[in-house]
């Protein structure tokens, strides 16, 4: 191959050899590459290791003169194609030169982004491996609006900041392709800000990251696995509908099961977990929050990689294993979502680009003061864009079958938490956050539109906001379900109290029905409920450990016959002894303790009786298909109700007694003949003292409580008894 002579007439200027070796270079597609400041074949480059350097092309090698600080320069004539070769004087390492290539992103993902519609933005921003110009690389894109300069840093690169600085496309856009990367090279942003030292970020858009407590994003390969769960996914819109049995299972991978004193990986939690689930009868599994988070003390609802699914238990692609072994189950799969809030780490969203770009600058509405969060601005389109596509991306990248949507009340109201003085009203004086409730009808109207059919998503909103699964269309936000929070705390008083003193308290398990069709409602024992020195949900219930037990059993009962779908998180279906720790597994061994296993063996029981009975979940939102029966018995502490569902299907009764005191007690029903005891909390097999009516009533008695028939049964002591007749008429 020819040697070339450079034609070092055509050089660079002592200003920009000075922003290089800086890093302050403000347009470095006009400063690096072959047309150096618009001139063609003049090419610069730099390397902070290089003692010398070459360009090869095809027809010959040119030799770069040093200008001092890595910085080269040289004439390339009308060559366009080459190759950079430098040493250090001992070795020599050959690359593409990344300032060669064009630009990858095009106008129209350049306009979406700008006019925050981009409905794949993950698609278009972060890091992506592709080939480009013929040439295999990475492509990089970032939003940092208030940025003065970004570059990738990496151990590529040294992480030095010089070394790929990015090209500045519009509407805050930066991107560059970097040739030869491969997948799981570790990367950030070096962000130059308006004033002040560069600093790194973690990419926004990242879909794999370091292991905590390392912070770095990772180049994620080229593409995913195949998914093989199509039937699943084409009938699922039936699993989750508002007329299906829907019960889940709520867990924290991170301390549901360890092995060898670790978390089960994802594609352990497809073997054990999923067929545990499956084996307890539950519908759905739904995961507390898997977008990466640098604090595990957090349980995710602080995350720092809304695109990334943690790392800590494998990778996105055994994630999605995880989920497709749900689906071959026929368990649906949902996860917790955070879009009300981010931490304030150092490799975070918080002042991204050195301004309050994701957040609101006025810390009145952009932060948090009970979690010491930032507050996402849903006015900011760009920023709806992100949160928008993350929900929409989750469930189209993932196979979710739903979001569960945390802190949903603290969104809609501007004075969440605060002091009369120390928040901001909107535009009418009022309390109400317009902007994420647009924002929340923006997210809802694309899950439902833009994910694969028949996924859902769940609120948890703590207040009587109204419309909360009214449609958007309707003038409601437009979730699927929401978490009854009222219901939640209202009977968990009641249950919690000595049985003696129920009777003054008999309100508090009738109110909910008040309100239960109101919305589409989600009956939610969940992980808030046994931590931060609540108990567990056996410490919660008076009495010896027996009378714990019998109490516990006798709650699932009323849960289960209840109008709304269930959730019960995990360890409580055994009766964990002591409240969740998430730095420790459930503790199994404590089903060796007589009566830990019956109640396991009830909560399988209830949820086979649910899901096989129509009357218990068809028509939760109909205030037509419940009635009560005995609703004022506050003295004795019984409730009974009637459950219907659509017609052909046979009538529920469900009979409470949340007092130590066996009843004879006279039923109204609403048929005559023989009533078969579906399931009583008090049989032995469940550890209770199998007291009962020996498998069936028969109504034969005269009209009772508005029914026209009746039976005289026996009400076990602290117990639930479910009745269906023996021939539907």
């Amino acid at each position: 191959m020819a040697r070339a002579k450079s034609n070092t007439s055509r050089d660079i200027s002592d200003a920009d050899i000075s922003a290089i070796s800086e890093g302050v270079v403000r347009d470095p597609f006009d400063v690096f590459g072959p047309r150096h400041r618009g001139r063609p074949g003049v090419l610069v480059a730099f390397d902070s290791y290089a003692r010398s350097m070459e360009a090869v092309t095809p027809t010959g090698v040119i030799t770069l003169q040093p200008k001092g600080n890595g910085v080269f320069c040289g004439d390339l004539g009308r060559r366009r194609t080459y190759r950079l070769r430098a040493s250090d004087g001992e070795r020599s390492w050959e690359y593409e030169d990344p300032f060669r290539f064009g630009p990858v992103l095009g106008d129209l993902d350049l306009h979406l982004i700008g006019e925050g519609t981009h409905r794949r933005l993950w698609e278009a921003l972060g890091a992506h491996p592709i080939t480009h110009e013929g040439v295999d690389g990475v492509h990089f894109a970032v939003w940092a609006p208030a940025a003065r300069g970004v570059s990738v840093v990496g151990a590529f690169n040294g992480w030095d900041g010089r070394r790929a600085p990015m090209r500045h496309r519009g509407h805050g856009i930066y991107e560059i392709f970097l040739p030869g990367l491969q997948p799981g090279e570790a990367y950030k942003y070096q962000i130059r800000p308006q004033d002040g030292a560069p600093f790194l970020k973690a990419d926004p858009l990242a879909r794999a990251t370091e292991c905590p407590p390392a912070t770095a994003s990772r180049i994620p390969p080229a593409r995913t696995r195949d998914w093989g769960d199509e039937s699943w996914m084409q009938t699922r819109a039936q699993a989750n509908s508002r007329e299906a049995p829907i019960s889940i299972y709520e867990v924290n991978l991170a301390s549901w099961r360890h092995r060898d004193g670790r978390a089960l990986s994802y594609r352990e939690a497809a073997g054990e977990l999923v067929d545990y689930a499956h084996d307890m009868g539950f519908t759905h599994i739904e995961f507390m929050p898997l977008a990466e988070y640098p604090f595990g003390g957090s349980w995710g609802y602080q995350p720092t990689g809304l695109y990334a699914a943690t790392s800590r238990f494998g990778s996105a692609d055994d994630f999605r294993a995880l989920i497709e072994a749900a689906h071959d189950k026929g368990l649906g799969v949902l996860m917790d979502w955070v879009p009300a809030h981010f931490p304030n780490d150092a490799h975070g969203l918080a002042y991204f680009d050195g301004s309050a770009l994701y957040e609101h600058a006025d810390p009145r509405e952009g932060f948090h003061p009970d979690w010491n969060t930032h507050i996402y601005n849903y006015g900011r389109t760009e920023v709806r864009n992100f949160l928008s596509a993350n929900a929409v991306y989750w469930l189209r990248e993932f196979h979710l079958d739903g979001l569960r949507v945390d802190a949903v009340a603290s969104m809609l109201y501007r004075d969440y938490s605060r002091a009369h003085d120390a928040w901001i009203p909107n535009r009418d004086g009022g309390r109400e956050n317009y902007e994420a409730i647009d924002f929340l009808r923006e997210m809802n109207t694309l899950a439902y539109g833009e994910g694969p059919a028949g996924a859902m998503t769940v609120a948890e909103e703590s207040t009587a906001w109204p419309g909360v699964t009214t449609p958007v269309h309707h003038g409601g936000l437009g979730f699927g379900f929401k978490w009854n929070m009222g219901w939640m705390n209202d009977t968990l008083r009641y249950i919690e109290k000595d049985p003696i003193h129920r009777r003054h308290h008999h309100e508090l398990m009738t109110f909910g029905l008040v309100y239960a069709f109101s919305e589409n409602y989600v009956l939610p024992i969940s992980h808030d409920e046994v931590v931060h020195g609540k108990g567990s949900m056996l410490q919660k219930m008076p009495g010896d450990h027996a009378a714990k037990l019998a109490n516990l059993r006798a709650y699932y009962g009323f849960m289960w016959g209840h109008p709304g779908k269930k959730l019960l998180f995990m360890g409580c279906e055994f009766a964990q002894g002591h409240e969740w720790n998430h730095d420790h597994a459930l503790d199994w061994g404590v089903l060796d303790v007589p009566g830990h296993a019956g109640l396991q063996t009830l909560v399988r029981d209830l949820n086979t009786l649910y899901r096989g009975t129509p009357a218990l979940y068809q028509r939760d939102a109909e205030a037509e298909a419940f009635q009560w029966i005995d609703r004022d018995a506050a003295a004795e502490s019984v409730f009974s109700w009637l459950r219907l569902g659509h017609e052909g299907t046979p009538p529920v009764v469900v009979v409470c007694n949340f007092t130590p005191v066996e009843r004879n007690w006279t039923l109204g029903l609403p048929q005559a003949g023989a009533w078969r005891e579906a399931l009583n909390t008090d049989a032995a097999r469940y550890g209770g003292g199998n007291h009962g009516n020996l498998g069936r009533v028969t109504a034969d008695g005269p009209p009772r409580s508005g029914q026209p028939h009746s039976a005289t049964l026996v009400l076990p002591p602290l117990s639930v008894l479910y009745l269906i007749p023996e021939e539907n008429p």
